[in-house]
């Protein structure tokens, strides 16, 4: 039990809405329908998915890990060595079954979409590759695993990205302000460890203009689309904003600090979908 329990905070529970919702909720408004692989779809990517992101993470960077106090819970844990074999065991074991029925059930392009996705996942963390430690291209990957759902969805439903893409780039916006802001509070740990990244490079106080421009471009776009629905879903983005701007000074020395900001975007994020959620439904009555 206590390894199950291991592998469950691995993969960080309090985030699989984050990646099985843009999913779900994408194929169900473009399809209507709720079918087998939107089913399969949701279970994918709520579990086996964030298992294998967050898995192969923890294993291959436990070094540094070691000397972030944030691995503690909710924002990850330390996986011990003796669970690194079974957590990439677990996590290829539990995705290759709805991976291979993904794909049979959807076409060409869909399969390929998933194939990409997955390999940025592997890619992030898996050394020899450690998009991670590339900065820049660590927080376009970091957004691309959660829109990335987003994108099989709108494939495999036979829809055009065409149609849907002020929505995919608000929310890629939205996971490079994300991912970005969060590396900030990681700057000492990844300097430790030797780790690059976004923060290390252009610096803490840097880094956060850059997450504010990125959630203020993500809410212009949404807000573009010019409906009371788009309305209301910027209008619930605003507090991203408002919980990163009071570190616009924030010094290297202080970076730590930003954490408690961190902490609140875990929340915010299910107000969001919240809202979301309510607008998608109001809009179907």
């Amino acid at each position: 039990m206590q390894k199950i329990k291991q592998l469950v905070l691995s993969s960080r529970p309090v985030s699989w809405v984050n990646t099985a919702y843009p999913f779900g909720a994408t194929y169900l408004v473009l399809t209507g329908q709720v079918d087998l692989t939107f089913v399969l779809g949701c279970l994918f990517f709520l579990i086996p998915y964030n298992l294998l992101m967050y898995g192969i993470n923890d294993v291959f960077d436990y070094e540094s890990d070691l000397r972030n106090p944030r691995k503690k819970g909710a924002e990850g844990i330390v996986l011990q060595p003796a669970l690194h074999r079974l957590t990439i065991i677990s996590a290829i074991a539990s995705c290759l079954p709805f991976i291979i029925t993904l794909m049979l059930l959807t076409g060409t392009g869909a399969r390929w979409t998933l194939l990409a996705i997955i390999f940025g996942v592997v890619a992030y963390s898996a050394p020899g590759l450690r998009f991670k430690e590339k900065p820049f291209l660590d927080s376009v990957t970091s957004s691309l695993h959660f829109v990335g759902p987003m994108i099989f969805a709108i494939v495999a439903s036979g829809q055009s990205i065409r149609t849907t893409l002020p929505f995919v780039a608000a929310f890629f916006l939205w996971g490079l302000a994300s991912h970005a802001f969060g590396a900030v509070q990681d700057i000492k740990a990844d300097r430790a460890g030797g780790i690059g990244s976004l923060a290390t490079v252009i610096g803490a106080r840097q880094t956060v203009w850059f997450s504010l421009a990125c959630y203020g471009l993500s809410i212009i776009l949404v807000a573009s689309q010019a409906s009371w629905q788009t309305s209301v879903i910027a209008l619930s983005l605003t507090p991203y904003i408002l919980n990163v701007l009071p570190y616009y000074t924030v010094s290297e020395a202080d970076a730590p600090r930003t954490n408690s900001a961190w902490r609140r975007f875990i929340y915010l994020n299910f107000f969001t979908g919240m809202v979301i959620t309510m607008v998608l439904i109001a809009d179907t009555l």
